[in-house]
């Protein structure tokens, strides 16, 4: 990779063609393929834009959610490769995109000197042959593709009979990814999902060839070393190579938020570093036994095993930062989400939202119950779904319409499950609560719970069609949006010169960076707050198991602030990360969890 960050997966809408705005310079981004609706329109558009023949894949069809993503994938591989191809024959000059190509890459880079040298060569033939060389070394970013390994319902067929499982959303999306011409990486997160995991093995792109390579790999998103580790494993037995741990903050990242037990991003890079080595061969040895099983090889001449990246993502703001991380931890990468939703070049942001999150203060980013998941959920509060769930409440109609689906999961009041965030289940649980007799501070508790919850499906696609025009007469125009509380430090839109700039630490976008706590310490301020929410919800309801599990988290967060402090000890000299000022942070964040 010629860069060294990536724009993660923001949403289902807001990076679902950020490929086609970025690739050609390098740069890798990560699409969700959960909404195939959005998906399917989305092809329309850029098929329209591009004037390429579009055949719709109507709902009708036989696995429609699989070939709609594979058709999706497919343009994107073609438009990518046309892009970048045009970049690759266009002639150098100020201000061409072959220009902000070698511009763009960090100062570190050979390409970049090479470009440099090219810049100030006055001997025509070598200046030639500099260019030539160039070219020939412009490669597209990878395009990867995003599953939520736990957004996986089964599906109806026509006569309202269950499919069966490789029918299901999740099984449907990798058959979808696996089909397509692209050269993907498809990035599993949300957890392990048995069934999926096994699916991996029937698709031969995710194995490797008699030279060890394999067309498609697999990146885990993973919150700790523990649970990397066990998923690796796992498909390492059915001869799946892990090609990248994409290691993300539990709490101090966009999206949903998968809360470790207290384990802070600092001491899990720690262990990651520590132990690679073990880790690496440890999987290794699991590897070579499946391949060999597989391709009838002799054990005792074993394939390489193939390379893997680790890296890091949820928080980062500065080039300091991204520095410290990639170099002190030896990470290969690190991922930059949340501030990319102020980059229109680059995601799918609407007007009014856009403008909402320039003028936005860190309180108006909070993790949430909104998730009809259950698991907490970065949410704004300036959004227009957030505005329009509370007016719902005002007038006595809570809940959302459920069209899409994608997150129905309870069977409480029904045989079929629905959504929680739907009117449906909304109206229902209200009523059994209200009829519940409980204490009246519980009861408003409880009540809370239920209308907390937002329609994610809609909510999360809507703002690609408005900002091309896509949005249909009777659609809702809520928006739903998912930043992590890192984006209060940003105030305006950008470039994507501008941000690439300030990832590369070429200039500084944050006026006020004296004022913002560094990653860690607003991690630590996350956990801390996640804590005492956990306990303030049960203290009416505490038994030993909930004790044990207070108690474990404090103790876990307490050893995380030791590590910060002796990484103080050791590396305030060399770092500005590790100041005087986070040194009172650390005993601050510490009083506050006693």
């Amino acid at each position: 990779m010629v860069h060294s960050f990536h724009i993660p997966v923001l949403g289902l809408a807001f990076s679902i063609d950020t490929p086609l705005k970025v690739a050609h310079y390098g740069i890798t981004s990560v699409v969700s393929i959960v909404d195939d609706e959005l998906i399917e329109r989305m092809r329309e558009f850029h098929c329209g834009q591009s004037k390429i023949p579009y055949i719709p894949i109507s709902k009708n069809e036989p696995d429609f959610r699989a070939k709609r993503i594979t058709a999706y994938l497919n343009m994107l591989d073609l438009l990518v490769s046309r892009n970048t191809e045009a970049i690759r024959i266009e002639q150098f000059g100020i201000g061409k995109a072959i220009d902000q190509y070698f511009e763009f890459l960090p100062e570190n880079s050979i390409l970049k000197a090479l470009y440099l040298e090219m810049q100030s060569e006055s001997d025509p033939i070598k200046k030639d042959n500099l260019q030539l060389y160039l070219r020939s070394q412009i490669q597209a970013g990878s395009v990867e593709v995003n599953i939520m390994s736990k957004v996986d319902k089964v599906n109806m067929g026509p006569k309202n009979e269950p499919l069966s499982d490789q029918f299901s959303d999740a099984m449907a999306a990798l058959r979808g990814a696996a089909n397509s011409t692209l050269q993907t990486s498809v990035v599993l997160s949300a957890g392990l999902n048995p069934r999926l995991y096994s699916y991996l093995a029937d698709f031969q792109d995710f194995k490797p060839d008699q030279n060890g390579l394999s067309k498609k790999k697999i990146i885990l998103k993973v919150s700790d070393y523990r649970s990397a580790l066990i998923q690796a494993k796992i498909l390492a037995k059915k001869g799946i190579w892990v090609s990248e741990f994409r290691i993300e903050s539990g709490l101090n990242c966009g999206g949903h938020a998968f809360a470790t037990d207290g384990f802070l991003l600092g001491p899990i890079l720690e262990e990651f570093k520590t132990k690679r080595e073990e880790f690496l061969m440890e999987l290794g040895q699991v590897y070579q036994k499946a391949i060999n099983s597989e391709l009838n090889s002799d054990a005792s001449h074993p394939h390489k095993n193939p390379t893997t990246r680790i890296t890091v993502q949820g928080g980062i703001g500065t080039s300091t930062e991204h520095q410290f991380l990639i170099n002190y931890y030896e990470l290969d990468g690190a991922g930059w989400g949340s501030p990319f939703l102020l980059v229109p070049d680059a995601t799918n942001v609407d007007s009014k939202t856009l403008s909402d999150l320039t003028t936005a203060t860190a309180d108006d980013y909070y993790v949430s119950g909104a998730s009809p998941l259950g698991v907490p959920f970065n949410n704004f509060r300036k959004s227009s779904a957030e505005q329009q769930r509370l007016e719902r409440i005002a007038k006595g109609r809570p809940g959302s319409p459920c069209t899409k689906k994608y997150l129905v999961s309870n069977t409480e009041f029904t045989s079929e499950p629905i959504c929680t965030a739907s009117r449906k289940y909304q109206h229902r649980k209200i009523k059994q609560l209200q009829a519940a007799s409980l204490e009246p501070h519980e009861l408003q508790r409880q009540l809370n719970e239920v209308l907390e919850k937002t329609c994610l499906c809609e909510g999360l696609a809507t703002s690609a069609y408005l900002k091309n025009d896509l949005q249909k007469p009777k659609e809702n125009p809520a928006v739903a949006i998912c930043p992590g509380p890192n984006l209060a430090w940003f105030n305006r839109t950008y470039s994507l010169k501008e941000m690439i700039d300030h990832i590369y630490g070429r200039i500084n976008l944050l006026q006020q960076e004296y004022n913002r706590p560094n990653l860690f310490i607003n991690e630590l301020d996350l956990y801390v707050k996640h804590l005492k929410k956990f306990v303030d919800d049960n203290r009416h309801t505490l038994n030993e198991k909930k004790e044990k599990y207070i108690s474990k988290f404090k103790n876990q967060l307490n050893e995380g602030i030791r590590y910060y402090e002796y990484m103080y000890d050791h590396l305030s000299s060399n770092s500005p990360i590790f100041s005087k000022q986070m040194l009172l942070q650390l005993e601050i964040a510490r009083k506050n969890l006693e």
